[in-house]
């Protein structure tokens, strides 16, 4: 009742005001257990996907966004339930890797929809980031589910890092054939079957898209970057100390 609600007061507006284009609908089954495996390029890439489905998907968040105290908290918390989002604690790498394929799975087995972001995060610069096996991989070969590839277009052109208003543009979601990886039941444990299924939905996401693709992880190249930003910044502090002069 709460997500049907709050999919008519974010879904509806979200629409009208922005009006996301859509391809491959059709590969969206009416009824029964899949999973959606998509690129991340903003945050609000968990809000145009269910806008513009007719059936639930439920993704998983940080628990930070549901134990935050105060009225904002609960404000949050009561948002981030509303519109299908499972609180994961990820204050431990492995913990929080187990209970996002427990939550997974407990969705898939009410025959529901799940979203999942293979790559782990959002992508520091627009490209395709290597998606790491530990998740999705996983869920789908333990539960059977088919995994549908989903291509978000240009989200990350709405709200750029330190925009506070959003730009008025029509972002576009691509919906891929399902992929069957049931020759693979009941190997969710063998690693080289986890990266060979992780890869062959990342690059049906890469085809979608037409994103550039990088084989590292996005949480290693975001920590490039703010190294890189760090030492520039450290230069510059240095450049510009008393009695420094360019040689």
């Amino acid at each position: 009742m709460l997500y049907g609600t709050m999919k008519v007061a974010i879904g509806g507006p979200l629409k009208v005001a922005f009006r996301p284009w859509v391809e491959g609908l059709e590969n969206i089954p009416a009824e029964g257990a899949a999973i959606l495996a998509s690129n991340h390029l903003s945050f609000s890439d968990s809000f145009f996907l269910p806008a513009v489905l007719d059936r639930k998907v439920t993704f998983i968040a940080k628990a930070e966004y549901f134990t935050t105290p105060g009225v904002k908290g609960r404000l949050t918390a009561a948002f981030f339930k509303g519109v299908g989002q499972l609180p994961v604690d990820r204050s431990g790498a492995r913990g929080a890797g187990e209970a996002a394929i427990k939550s997974g799975l407990d969705v898939l087995e009410r025959g529901e929809l799940f979203g999942i972001y293979p790559e782990g995060t959002r992508s520091p610069d627009g490209r395709l980031y290597r998606g790491k096996p530990g998740g999705l991989a996983r869920v789908a070969l333990a539960s059977g589910a088919p995994v549908i590839p989903v291509a978000m277009i240009d989200t990350e052109k709405i709200q750029p890092p330190g925009k506070v208003m959003p730009k008025l543009m029509r972002p576009g979601i691509r919906i891929g054939e399902p992929l069957d990886f049931s020759r693979y039941q009941g190997m969710e444990h063998d690693r080289f079957v986890l990266r060979a299924v992780t890869d062959e939905v990342m690059y049906e996401i890469m085809k979608l898209s037409g994103q550039e693709y990088v084989d590292i992880y996005a949480t290693a190249a975001k920590r490039r970057i703010s190294e890189a930003a760090k030492a520039e910044k450290a230069a510059r502090a240095e450049k510009d100390k008393p009695g420094t002069s360019a040689s």
